[in-house]
């Protein structure tokens, strides 16, 4: 095989988390020896529909994941496991953006093969950490909310590049920090181990989501700033939380006066 387009689409179809990561692995190396190639020939991407993921765990409505409190093991497990669940959508996200959206720079490809990678990587080590505390991926019910984005978005790749990494997945260096400072008070340096670097590569992803929409937007003439909040609008109402983590954002190419705007619509920023 020497088309990413096939291979993006091989990793994205795997069922089993642990040949997913083992074939996200082999593409990330085939694509660094130049082994791999976005094919202009191949086939045109299928209609999207849901990735590939085991029969565990149930999704069920976000309403529906029961909220636990981090004293107990289970607790923290949960946690754990709602981290894992995001990583793993994240795999499919990554690899969906390369199969998906064609005729992009070269750059545009490495940088969500990479982000596929470390992902993979990322979702291996909270599956270790959850079976240190007794459980395993699927245990935990979770919810669709990613890949349910991914889905509205497939048609339109300025906004999957502006609502997946740079709405949902940026939630993640909101949230984050304070999850650590919850897990340090606990004495679960070893979940906070795990969660400082997901932390510290998040924020590259973020930033990719950026580079690549400020391309769409460029190729397409539009204003960035405007066209981000009409996206916002048309797809997601006004439902934002905040607060917003300003220095993380900034780092992932977010300017002020889009952190001011989203604060003005998220209550409690």
């Amino acid at each position: 095989m020497k088309d990413l387009h096939a291979a993006a689409k091989r990793c994205l179809d795997a069922t089993d988390p642990v040949e997913k990561l083992r074939l996200t692995q082999e593409t990330w190396r085939l694509f660094l020896a130049s082994e791999l190639s976005a094919d202009p020939l191949s086939p045109p991407p299928e209609p999207i529909g849901p990735p590939g993921r085991p029969a565990r765990p149930q999704l069920v409505n976000a309403r529906q994941v029961p909220q636990r409190g981090l004293g107990s093991m289970e607790g923290r497990a949960a946690l754990v496991h709602a981290v894992a669940h995001i990583e793993f959508n994240a795999i499919n996200l990554a690899w969906d953006a390369v199969y998906r959206y064609r005729g992009k720079p070269d750059a545009y490809y490495r940088d969500w093969a990479s982000c596929a990678n470390d992902e993979a990587r990322h979702f291996a080590m909270l599956s270790e950490r959850l079976a240190e505390l007794g459980y395993a991926y699927g245990d935990f019910d979770a919810h669709d909310g990613l890949w349910a984005m991914a889905e509205k978005t497939a048609h339109h790749d300025t906004a999957r590049m502006a609502l997946v990494p740079r709405v949902l997945e940026a939630r993640g260096l909101d949230v984050t920090p304070g999850m650590i400072e919850r897990l340090r008070h606990l004495g679960d340096t070893r979940t906070v181990e795990i969660l400082e670097v997901i932390l510290q590569e998040e924020v590259a992803h973020v930033a990719a989501g950026t580079r690549w929409y400020q391309h769409c937007c460029e190729r397409d003439g539009v204003e960035p700033v405007d066209m981000f909040f009409a996206l916002l609008r048309d797809y997601m109402g006004v439902s934002l939380r905040g607060p917003f983590n300003r220095p993380a954002r900034i780092e992932a190419g977010f300017i002020e006066e889009e952190l001011d705007r989203l604060a003005a619509l998220a209550p409690g920023s």
